[in-house]
């Protein structure tokens, strides 16, 4: 059974969840510890006794821990790969490279700990000086969900202790053995007892112990926007700080004058890899007229060369969906769509096993055309490997029809007109815009983040982390 870390120490819980493989349902990855509040209580304490000493830890401290823990990340990519592809149902490939990422991560924001700046200015007023200094906020509460589930925590916990703060981290039900594994890392990183705690449990059952707390003083979330809704207002009365990111219903404009390779790569990219199961998937295909036939002639004919499989298959593009319950969603949205009059131009069809007889939860890639931006499918995010194509005239449409969403997360568009490229990039309403590349997949030197219903709070990722997880002091001193 693997134990939650409180204060150093490995806990058993007050239950036990068992990990199920998605691939094969067969196949159970483990058993892994489940909290109750009295325990989550007790991972605030320990990293708010924890803060007093860690805030003050030098930076080359902070930089040798943070460093040692993507080396290793990076040494061991290969097999925590293995481990989230299991887990979660991403292909191989890209649970390695998430492993990847999450250690270039760390090792990014160990340089940050060195990098961390102020200004020393001259007052209004003679012979006073001015230094503007940025400290550590406290206890940091950081919830991720299942979809990158050793990416995302990297990110949020990584500069966490950057800029000295403690971090107690509840990851998704779904995927506690990547989120173990990592806390395993941390705990033989050379952290002192505290600094680190990892809490794993239902979000409804210590999910109020570790946002609540007076001694948290700030909340990152990552998942759905009805609950990141509620952290949001709940904070309010407390003056909790906020990060969250909740989601998108993201556009990709494909435009008469685009290369059709192109296009058709960026939209398999971005609407049905990792299964569709990220919130920078591009869900809304909006094409316009000339090139509209040809574009999803073209993407059905790469959907149907696509291997829907066990995930740690050799040659899989498509791994199965997270569980159960995601699939009975991804049919609701599916049924949805062809009620209100959609066209189904490939997939839609769930398999209870891949070709090779391993029980899972399979859902074959699913294209729909013949619909509207008013339709439940352009306006809700369905997380899962289903995008429909929206026919317009022209490019000032398919710019209206783009932002016309709650959500302003990802954006993109393909097209050769260097024009409409710079116009897009401009008046697309979201945090992060995509020209001629997969509205999916970013770098993680550079902020992250969105606009409207997406986000809340500083942006995550690169020096903007500093916004989130510093306070900023301005100190005056005579001469």
């Amino acid at each position: 059974m693997h134990a939650n870390l409180i204060g150093g120490q490995w806990l058993a819980g007050a239950g036990v969840a068992v990990n199920v493989n998605p691939s094969d349902t067969r196949d159970i990855v483990g058993e892994y510890a489940q909290a109750d509040p009295a325990q989550a209580r007790q991972a605030v304490d320990a990293a708010s006794q924890a803060f007093e000493s860690w805030s003050h830890s030098t930076p080359q401290q902070r930089f040798d821990v943070l460093d040692a823990v993507g080396t290793t990340l990076l040494a061991r990519r290969a097999e925590l790969g293995d481990l989230l592809a299991r887990e979660e149902g991403k292909t191989l490939p890209e649970a390695t490279g998430e492993v990847a990422r999450a250690g270039q991560i760390f090792k990014f924001f160990a340089g940050e700990a060195l990098r961390l700046t102020g200004d020393a200015v001259s007052s209004v007023r003679p012979g006073v000086g001015v230094e503007v200094t940025r400290e550590p906020i406290g206890v940091v509460t950081a919830i991720t969900p299942w979809n990158f589930p050793i990416a995302i925590p990297a990110w949020k916990i990584a500069p966490a202790l950057a800029y000295g703060n403690t971090v107690v981290f509840k990851p998704a039900e779904l995927v506690p053995g990547s989120a173990w594994a990592l806390a395993e890392v941390l705990a033989n990183s050379g952290l002192p007892a505290g600094v680190f705690n990892l809490v794993m449990g239902r979000g409804a059952v210590v999910g109020p112990a570790l946002t609540e707390d007076p001694r948290v003083a700030a909340v990152t979330f990552t998942g759905s926007a009805a609950t990141g809704q509620r952290l949001a207002a709940a904070a309010s009365t407390r003056g909790t700080k906020m990060q969250l990111e909740m989601g998108g219903k993201n556009p990709l404009v494909v435009l008469d004058d685009a290369d059709l390779e192109v296009a058709v790569h960026c939209a398999v990219q971005s609407a049905f890899y990792s299964t569709g199961q990220r919130c920078t998937a591009a869900s809304r295909l909006i094409v316009t007229d000339a090139i509209h036939d040809r574009f999803v002639a073209a993407v059905v004919k790469r959907l149907q060369s696509l291997t829907v499989a066990d995930a740690r298959s050799v040659g899989t593009d498509i791994g199965p969906v997270v569980d159960e319950v995601q699939l009975r969603i991804d049919l609701d949205y599916i049924a949805s769509a062809r009620a209100e009059g959609a066209h189904l131009a490939f997939g839609g069809e769930a398999r209870p096993s891949d070709a090779q007889g391993h029980p899972g939860h399979y859902l074959l890639p699913t294209l729909f055309t013949e619909t509207h931006n008013t339709m439940r499918i352009s306006r809700e995010e369905v997380f899962g490997p289903v995008a429909n194509v929206i026919r317009v005239r022209d490019y000032a449409e398919a710019l209206a029809v783009a932002n016309d969403t709650q959500f302003g997360l990802s954006s993109g568009i393909c097209t050769t007109s260097l024009k409409h490229a710079s116009h897009f990039k401009r008046h697309a309403q979201a945090g992060m815009v995509m020209v001629n590349v997969a509205t999916a997949g970013v770098d993680y030197h550079v902020p992250f983040g969105g606009r409207k219903a997406s986000s809340h709070g500083p942006r995550e990722q690169g020096r903007y982390a500093a916004e989130f997880y510093t306070t900023v002091k301005t100190a005056y001193t005579a001469a």
